[in-house]
């Protein structure tokens, strides 16, 4: 019988969510002196060879069901997916803010959700579309220092980062829309490292690994930590989750945006070199805010 331990679950959702939401930090510090697609190479790599071995030494890896049958067609879109929404994120971040990016990139949760009424056959509760209205109300709310200036064409840099963004959304929602109907008849780590040497594979001709013989201590220590982020974050988010509700995990991780926020803002305030902190006023707060607690109700449903 299952059993609730908040114990167990609290610090792993906490390490979760502290994790992604130093991802966008780490990553446009890094993409200064390393372009985006080496970057992403470099984290669907190491996820690839330490994956590999933890799961080829437990023998847990089931990959040829994946690849035949009714599933190929599943499987190649949920790879697809996943890599665009990787190479999407990472190159909006040469244009956007993490701050912004994290509030933006909760269209992705909210995408699946709509996906799966249309295509699953899941149903909507009134809690869910209060949290999609409050989305749509927020985005607009947290971008309002940069409305005018995306409708004027003034910064057209930043409208690339949006749209980049978005597509990161999009991709990662059909993404999960196929991941849902894989691992009903296959375990998700054989998905998970089908993307990572597929991403592997695919972003290996137009990357340059050697560029990491050119940086410094900061740059390698940042390169370590968004290859070890992903593999360390969804272990913790996979834990927490057998250990805590699921309602009670996405309470916790809907808190990502405002954690970015309040990093970027710390750290540029000590370290103004090193990334931009985006640009709000209390409008923009309470923007953000209205986004988190929509992702919340959207992400909690119709549970307590």
């Amino acid at each position: 019988m299952y059993q609730s331990n908040w114990r167990v679950g609290l610090p792993l959702a906490l390490t979760t969510a502290f994790l992604w939401a130093l991802l966008p930090i780490a990553m446009k510090g890094l993409i200064e002196d390393m372009d985006s697609t080496t970057v992403t190479w470099f984290r669907f790599f190491g996820a690839a060879v330490f994956a590999g071995a933890w799961y080829g030494w437990r023998r847990e890896l089931e990959l040829k069901k994946l690849l035949s049958g009714h599933l190929l067609p599943y499987t190649l879109l949920a790879v697809g997916g996943l890599l665009g929404n990787y190479i999407a994120y990472a190159t909006g971040l040469n244009y956007i803010t993490p701050g912004a990016l994290q509030v933006l990139i909760q269209l992705a949760p909210l995408l699946l959700l709509i996906f799966s009424v249309f295509w699953l056959g899941e149903r909507f509760s009134a809690r869910q579309w209060m949290g999609v209205a409050l989305v749509c109300i927020g985005l607009p709310l947290f971008f309002n220092l940069r409305i005018s200036e995306l409708l004027d064409g003034q910064d057209p840099q930043y409208l690339i980062g949006v749209g980049l963004v978005v597509i990161a959304a999009v991709t990662w929602a059909v993404y999960g829309l196929f991941q849902k109907k894989i691992v009903a008849e296959s375990r998700p780590q054989n998905l998970l490292m089908m993307i990572y040497v597929a991403g592997s594979l695919c972003f290996l001709p137009v990357s340059t690994p050697s560029s990491a013989l050119t940086l410094d201590g900061l740059g390698w220590a940042l390169l370590l930590f968004l290859t070890a982020n992903t593999l360390i974050a969804y272990g913790a988010f996979a834990k927490a989750m057998a250990a805590w509700e699921a309602s009670r995990v996405s309470a916790t991780l809907a808190l990502v945006p405002l954690m970015t926020l309040a990093l970027s803002a710390a750290i540029s305030a000590f370290w103004p070199n090193y990334i931009e902190s985006e640009p709000m006023n209390w409008i923009s707060w309470v923007g953000a805010f209205t986004v988190v607690l929509g992702s919340l109700l959207a992400a909690i449903g119709r549970g307590r």
